[in-house]
């Protein structure tokens, strides 16, 4: 190829010829040539930059003259004999005069050339010397860092291919040097997000502006069982001299411990927040099914994909339990949540069924021995010990069932049931964090579970015993038709005191009681039962309705500091007269056809149990069609109204006094009680005949 195909400063290459780089342009290194005699006879542009003199100022001069001190013009001129006689190259720095007056160390590379003439010359290679000790530190310290770094590097061309890659970055991503080195970035960097990863080096690329601690997660092929995160960055390489594009660089620092510590104290805050939400959400009524949907709510799906809550029968029941032993079981299903649609629930008993589990069972083996079953990795030989049947272990495993957790229900000591969980869409299996986690749940239910239980215990009881209390009357008496009601309270679930009776007396008349024992349960309603007796039994002596409640004052002063309200009625058909003496009662409500409703005005009085407190009696006629309503405070009073607005509404529901009785205790309990209401209810409506 001719030589003046390449022209000076041409920057117009071919596809065969590479750019040259900015490196020779940052040393400025010069060329000088001297002939035989020691005249410069060739003098390079960087020569000037170097020494200070033009081409002018030393062409055709002897060089040792112009660039060589005194003192060093012996050693010089030695040196430059032996390069002309021997032809063999010398190497070194020594001090060259500025044009300044300055010294400058310079470094040479010398040797001699021959021309097609025969004549002989020394051609000298200087650059600055203390530029060249900066940049062999540089690049020493450069290649130092690369290789020893415990950061990963890479070095990529504008196309993305590797051009270098260090020690470290085969370490982090499991993939040699040579394995690299030309390829482009896609193919050895397949195991996190690439094409978010090309993109930023693009932008790098195309800007220059650098993309600094870039988050990124995957499974490198060195640790491919184990998730691994990194930061990277990248910086876009440029020629010093002309500012080029080189390509790019990418560092890249394991944090796989930060983030492991970083995703861990996350799950221990999810979990510590789940707990607190449990604490807040579990438990909030004295209902066994409701405590456990709340459980199944509160792990679903954070702690399971499929839950279930299965309380052993015998428990449920506030019966004796059975010593732990390998044989069947009873389970009462209360709960089943699913976090998605699933097959998995069509293999689970629905709420309410009632379920005998054989002892190879995993859920019998958590409540026999009071400790969790983990199955990390659910096989084909765990479905039969998961599933009630052959049919629902096909089905858990259509729907992908692969770790399965039961941890016991315990309160005070006693095992209540199982917790059952499944996991299908997450990924993860059971570990022993999640046993930790559901074991706590599952405490903090069964307490909650085992206080429902035994409240609706004593309350069933409660109601049995107020019930059997409460009178089974006619609904007509001589000149009366009759309705009556007892509902207990609707929010706590608590049975009262309320009770109400009619009772026949002598000579055609009635009497009518209504009261109300201060206090809830099975106290307060043996309480009324013999409030009620001593009522029967006063009222049988044909006592005047002050003397009656005379005499229940003193019976209730002796019962542990009860307070009592009653009202009692006693009507003649014969004389049509009705009269009432209230011991601290609600007053009753008269609805007359034609004329609008009223409370009746009583005298007051003390409830039953102040003591020493006399009552009056007063009287009203009851023609026919005249209707009479009794009924406790819990009818009428909540936390939020007013009493006379509550009783004004009372009256509203009595503006037809002609309606069925039975019709109007439905319309009073529906229209007056509410879901949040605190007290139980007795009615009693009389209508004159």
């Amino acid at each position: 190829m001719a030589v003046d195909s390449f022209r000076a400063g041409d920057d117009e290459h071919g596809p065969d010829q590479p750019r040259p780089t900015g490196l020779l342009d940052v040393l400025s290194v010069a060329a000088v040539a001297l002939d035989t005699s020691g005249r410069i006879v060739f003098w390079t542009p960087q020569a000037e930059d170097l020494f200070g003199y033009t081409a002018q100022d030393v062409l055709g001069k002897y060089a040792a003259r112009v660039l060589i001190r005194p003192e060093h013009l012996q050693a010089v001129v030695s040196l430059f004999t032996e390069v002309l006689e021997t032809g063999r190259g010398w190497a070194g720095a020594f001090p060259v005069l500025h044009k300044d007056g300055s010294s400058r160390l310079t470094e040479f590379r010398t040797m001699r050339l021959l021309d097609d003439l025969g004549d002989v010359y020394a051609l000298g290679i200087a650059a600055d010397h203390t530029l060249l000790q900066r940049v062999e530190t540089d690049l020493a310290l450069c290649e130092r860092l690369i290789n020893q770094s415990p950061i990963g590097l890479a070095l990529l061309d504008p196309e993305l291919r590797y051009m270098l890659v260090n020690p470290a970055l085969e370490r982090i991503d499991g993939i040699p040097a040579g394995d690299h080195i030309g390829r482009p970035l896609r193919e050895a960097l397949s195991f996190i997000d690439v094409g978010t990863v090309e993109s930023c080096l693009r932008q790098v690329l195309a800007t220059g502006t650098p993309l600094l601690d870039q988050y990124h997660v995957g499974r490198p092929p060195s640790d491919p069982g184990q998730e691994h995160a990194w930061s990277l960055s990248f910086y876009r390489l440029e020629d010093p001299g002309g500012g080029r594009v080189l390509g790019a660089a990418a560092s890249v620092v394991d944090i796989t411990e930060r983030h492991r510590a970083a995703a861990e104290a996350d799950r221990a805050r999810r979990r510590l927040a789940l707990i607190a939400d449990a604490s807040a959400r579990v438990g909030t009524t004295l209902e066994v099914e409701q405590t456990a949907r709340e459980l199944a709510d509160i792990a679903t799906p954070v702690l399971a994909d499929v839950v279930a809550v299965d309380v052993l029968d015998s428990a449920l029941a506030c019966r004796p339990l059975r010593r732990p032993d390998n044989g069947p079981a009873l389970f009462r299903a209360l709960a089943l949540k699913a976090a998605h649609p699933t097959e998995a629930l069509s293999a689970a008993d629905s709420p309410g069924d009632l379920a005998a589990y054989d002892g190879d069972r995993l859920v019998t083996l958590c409540v026999h021995t009071g400790r969790p079953v983990m199955v990390r990795r659910v096989g084909e030989r765990d479905l039969p010990r998961i599933a009630r049947n052959a049919e629902a272990g096909e089905a858990l495993a259509r729907a992908g069932v692969h770790s399965y957790l039961a941890v016991p229900l315990i309160a005070h000591g006693e095992v209540l049931g199982a917790l059952d969980l499944k996991r299908t869409r997450n990924p993860l299996p059971f570990d022993e964090d999640d046993v930790v986690l559901a074991s706590e749940l599952a405490s903090r239910a069964a307490v909650a579970i085992d206080n429902a239980r035994w409240f609706q215990s004593v309350r069933n009881t409660a109601l049995t015993l107020q019930r059997s209390l409460l009178p089974d009357h006619s609904s007509h008496h001589t000149g009366l038709e009759l309705a009556s009601r007892y509902q207990p309270a609707q929010s706590t679930s608590e049975v009262g005191g309320d009770w109400y009776d009619v009772i026949a007396l002598a000579g055609d008349k009635t009497a009518l009681v209504v009261g109300d024992v201060m206090g809830n349960g099975i106290d307060a309603a043996a309480t009324m039962g013999r409030l009620r007796t001593a009522t029967c039994a006063y009222a049988d002596l044909d006592l005047a309705p002050a003397a009656v409640l005379e005499h229940l004052d003193r019976i209730t002063c002796d019962l542990e500091h009860y307070i009592v309200t009653c009202l009692y009625a006693v009507y003649d058909p014969h004389t049509r007269r009705c009269t009432m003496a209230n011991a601290g009662h609600m007053p009753p409500a008269l609805a007359r056809p034609g004329a609008p409703p009223v409370l009746l005005d009583l005298p007051p009085a003390a409830p039953l149990g102040v003591g020493g407190v006399p009552f009056e009696a007063t009287g009203t006629d009851l023609f026919p069609g005249d209707l009479l309503v009794l009924y406790t405070d819990g009818l009428v009073e909540t936390r939020q109204h007013p009493i006379d607005d509550r009783l004004n509404v009372l009256l509203g529901f009595l503006d037809e006094p002609g309606r069925p009785l039975e019709e109007t205790c439905d319309l009073l309990l529906h229209g007056l009680r509410h879901p949040d209401d605190h007290d139980d209810v007795a009615l009693l409506v009389a209508r004159a005949l």
